[in-house]
């Protein structure tokens, strides 16, 4: 599967808005008229009105599919987009020119916020070159150092996004260092118990094997040479981390050595969350917005 086949799926949904937190940034801008282009979104822009028509105008973006709320400040923005959220006059929040930090703020607000009873966790779907299918990476941003049952709904959150962009049945490798289990090793014990967690019907809609290695997760033949066997080892389509710095690390380095293309969110919370690095592209930013999209429609079915 390819990042591009989520426009097609974004695209059938009707009536989706895309509520931007401080949209006057160039590469979200441009992002915004890569999806109005294809049609597969509307966009309420919160920010300087004046700056946003400029740069609107600049990059020809078409005003009858976008709104624009003015406000002054980052924090203003976040707190407007989310409400707009919150309120239904919006399906999906994406970060624009914001700290992600003020945005997260807004997001957690008791009292306006998208707050749910769910861990709210990172979710990244690669599109890397020679493999055949979109490999999603579990979490690189968000959660410093989860525990059991904190990396219990960080997987949840990543099964219910990869089966939003259409893997039905999603095989999750919970990766370590080894692939066996090791009691000075958190991460071994940790695998182990959500791969029974599974087997016992905790964890539903998904197979989950570990602790794996990355490449044994990954990788057929590298599995076959360490004479691992079961359905989830060398064809992964969740790379479940034991930390963020593994995540992080993983994520940029798919990036930036493998030229790896990624649309990334936030699961876990009321409605999706794009959430992109300022450094990406318009395109990846792109890729965020449909699958956010994707996911939205999922979530709505599911309640």
């Amino acid at each position: 599967m390819k990042l591009t086949q989520l426009f097609q799926k974004a695209a059938e949904l009707e009536n989706k808005t895309v509520a931007v937190a401080h949209a006057e940034d160039d590469e979200v801008l441009q992002a915004v008229k890569l999806a109005v282009d294809k049609q597969f979104a509307r966009f309420l822009l919160i920010g300087h009105r004046e700056k946003i028509r400029h740069m609107m105008k600049e990059l020809d973006i078409p005003k009858r599919h976008v709104d624009i709320i003015h406000s002054e400040t980052p924090e203003a923005s976040a707190k407007i987009a989310v409400q707009s959220v919150k309120s239904g006059n919006a399906d999906v929040l994406m970060k624009g020119h914001v700290p992600t930090a003020v945005l997260l703020k807004a997001v957690l607000n008791k009292e306006y916020g998208l707050r749910s009873s769910h861990v709210l966790s990172h979710v990244a779907a690669f599109e890397v070159e020679g493999f055949d299918r979109l490999i999603c990476v579990t979490d690189a941003a968000m959660n410093i150092h989860p525990k059991l049952e904190e990396l219990k709904q960080i997987l949840e959150n990543a099964v219910r996004v990869a089966r939003a962009v259409g893997v039905q049945m999603p095989k999750v490798a919970c990766l370590a260092a080894v692939e066996t289990v090791n009691p000075a090793m958190e991460a071994t014990l940790n695998a182990a118990a959500l791969t029974q967690m599974n087997h016992r019907g905790q964890i539903k809609d998904c197979i989950v094997d570990g602790p794996l290695a990355l490449d044994n997760a990954i990788s057929e033949l590298a599995a076959r040479h360490k004479n691992i066997s079961g359905i989830v080892a060398g064809q992964a389509d969740i790379l479940l981390v034991p930390s963020i710095e593994t995540g992080n690390v993983l994520y940029k380095s798919l990036i930036h050595f493998a030229g790896a293309k990624v649309g990334a969110i936030l699961a876990g919370a009321k409605a999706p969350i794009a959430l992109t690095s300022r450094a990406d592209s318009a395109e990846n930013k792109l890729y965020s917005i449909a699958l956010a999209l994707c996911t939205s429609e999922a979530r709505q079915e599911e309640e």
